[in-house]
């Protein structure tokens, strides 16, 4: 296959809505859950270095995108995830986690409330499909209507300590609803506190502006119609000029492993409950009603289930996903552990990594050795996140 956008694209292959754009930027191209992604355009450390330091913009079109609108659809996503979405206001979003019976960890989801009875529930692109069938059988019983949306959404991602700069400065924005001007706008973001949103336009077009993120920046999320992204994109990137750095999937990796933020099948996933994540919070055993792996959770994992830790190390030479970890330097130290994600910090400049350890090394402080192909690298259980921005 050519990277020419006119070539016929197999049945199998989906491509983002941008795909030209990324195209004619010269972008290299991973398939990442049968879709086309940029994974980077010059190189991983200076995108990763933009978003840290001005601003970085991606491409995140291969997310899914869930609509539950009716009389019950609190109550429905009540009952459907771990959280208590029935308590979120317009306007907010929250993290949230959708459980299977055994209390194992399907995916990992942000859910919007944007309106007194819709609620958009943004998935994972590797799990989109499965999200959006299981929302249909949970939501069975209850009064609201469960639409997959995802291939009429489109979500264009500004991050980096000059996002909300960049977003003010760019022209064609305006509020959904009366004077629609960018006055309006600017009022709008300057009160937009995290994890909330409002609907907006651009170009007279209806867009739906975030502020969450998944960088450890401050940073806007916006969902658009397909056909709106390539000039929401060449509209910021020529604002921002040199701070808007295209970033592909890559640098976003290691900015994510930095701040913290787990990844699905990295550190989540249908074998593990959300209290060895260091996710326990995000499960509301407090709210009225069954939910869907309530009894699992209440339970609790095996006294030996291993638990998330970070692990800081010296030198240059880095752990990767599913390295072992060991209790010792030694022939005869056990294993304890396996890596779960792992990079040289581009920002810390020492190697990071998050693994699950037997629970009973999951105290800071605790040495550990990671076998990093064939030597026993030593590491240091830390604190998660391992980078955390300035206020």
């Amino acid at each position: 296959m050519t990277n020419d956008p006119g070539t016929t694209i197999p049945a199998d292959e989906r491509r983002s809505p941008l795909d030209a754009v990324h195209r004619a930027a010269g972008a290299s191209f991973t398939d990442f859950a049968g879709w086309q992604m940029p994974v980077r355009y010059s190189s991983d450390l200076a995108e990763h270095h933009a978003v840290r330091t001005t601003s970085g913009i991606f491409d995140l079109s291969h997310m899914g995108e869930i609509v539950l609108v009716g009389p019950e659809a609190a109550a429905a996503l009540d009952h459907a995830l771990a959280g208590k979405l029935s308590a979120i206001e317009v306007g907010q979003a929250k993290y949230s986690l959708l459980l299977a019976d055994d209390g194992g960890i399907i995916d990992d989801l942000v859910v919007y409330r944007t309106g007194d009875d819709r609620y958009m529930v943004v998935a994972n692109a590797s799990n989109a499909a499965v999200v959006a069938d299981e929302l249909r059988t949970r939501a069975a019983g209850f009064d609201t209507l469960v639409s997959d949306e995802s291939d009429d959404i489109a979500l264009v991602a500004l991050q980096g300590p000059d996002a909300r700069a960049v977003l003010l400065e760019t022209p064609g924005f305006g509020v959904d609803g009366p004077g629609n001007d960018q006055d309006d706008f600017d009022a709008q973001i300057a009160a937009l506190k995290y994890y909330r949103a409002f609907p907006a336009t651009f170009e007279g077009q209806p867009v739906l502006v975030a502020r969450t993120g998944y960088t450890g920046e401050d940073g806007f999320e916006l969902y658009v119609a397909p056909e709106l992204a390539s000039r929401l994109w060449a509209a910021l990137t020529e604002t921002g000029g040199p701070r808007v750095v295209p970033c592909g999937l890559a640098s976003r990796d290691t900015l994510r492993l930095e701040a913290g933020m787990p990844l699905y099948g990295h550190e989540l996933s249908r074998d593990i409950l959300p209290v060895q994540a260091g996710l326990g919070r995000v499960v509301a055993l407090s709210k009225e009603g069954d939910f869907v792996g309530r009894a699992a959770i209440e339970r609790g994992p095996a006294d030996d289930a291993p638990v998330l830790v970070g692990l800081a190390a010296e030198g240059r030479r880095a752990a990767r996903a599913d390295y072992e970890v060991f209790d010792g330097e030694g022939a005869d130290a056990a294993r304890v552990g396996i890596v779960t994600s792992g990079a040289l910090s581009p920002t810390l400049g020492h190697p990071v990594a998050m693994a699950y350890v037997s629970p009973g090394l999951a105290e800071h402080g605790t040495s550990l050795f990671v076998d990093v192909r064939g030597t026993r690298i030593p590491a240091t259980v830390v604190a998660l996140p391992f980078y955390k921005r300035a206020s």
